[in-house]
């Protein structure tokens, strides 16, 4: 199963994917490459680590959505791999028809709560000051409602009363280094059944 991870900032969920395939615990997935939005994206660093292309796509002309020119180029990048599985890790853009439509059903997300609760930005956050005994994160196919595609699986953490916003930000980042690279195995298995 071919797949490429689209980030923008650190890549720690891309490089739990990475460090997952270099120890046999990714199934029969395998990165093809990783493409970001921001020229100085830290994930770009983790391609020459692990021996996976990484490169910068201009996602002009817009700032926050991925649509127009910007769209066109990452649709071809992306196409010309052939993917079987697309990996929204950290990619802070809102997909459009054009490139939802050019891999339906081949896109997935990771968000930090337990959705449908905390769609949206702040996720750790909101959960935090809602009250709430627990949150976690969710991996789901991407559809055209943000943050709103059909479940593939969750992870729960509980929160503490002692829990700030960056003991709680670590616990979520803890529990979806695990998820998710263990979400694209079980999809690599499914695929290639």
């Amino acid at each position: 199963m071919r797949v490429v991870i689209l980030g923008s900032g650190r890549g720690s969920n891309a490089g739990a994917i990475l460090q997952a395939q270099a120890a046999g615990r990714l199934g029969r997935a395998r990165v093809a490459s990783i493409f970001s939005d921001k020229p100085d994206a830290k994930i770009l660093e983790l391609g020459p680590r692990f021996g996976v292309p990484a490169q910068f796509i201009d996602p002009a002309p817009f700032k926050t959505k991925l649509e127009g020119e910007g769209e066109q180029r990452f649709i071809a990048a992306v196409r010309a791999l052939q993917p079987d599985l697309v990996v929204l890790a950290g990619f802070m853009r809102v997909l459009k028809p054009g490139f939802l439509d050019a891999f339906a059903g081949k896109i997935i997300n990771l968000h930090p709560s337990l959705l449908p609760a905390f769609p949206g930005l702040d996720a750790i956050g909101q959960a935090l000051r809602s009250g709430a005994k627990t949150t976690g994160c969710t991996v789901h196919y991407v559809t055209s409602e943000v943050d709103g595609g059909p479940i593939l699986d969750q992870a729960v953490v509980r929160i503490e009363p002692s829990d700030t916003l960056e003991t709680l930000t670590e616990k979520v980042h803890s529990a979806e280094h695990a998820l998710l690279p263990a979400v694209v195995a079980r999809l690599s298995e499914r695929l290639n059944s």
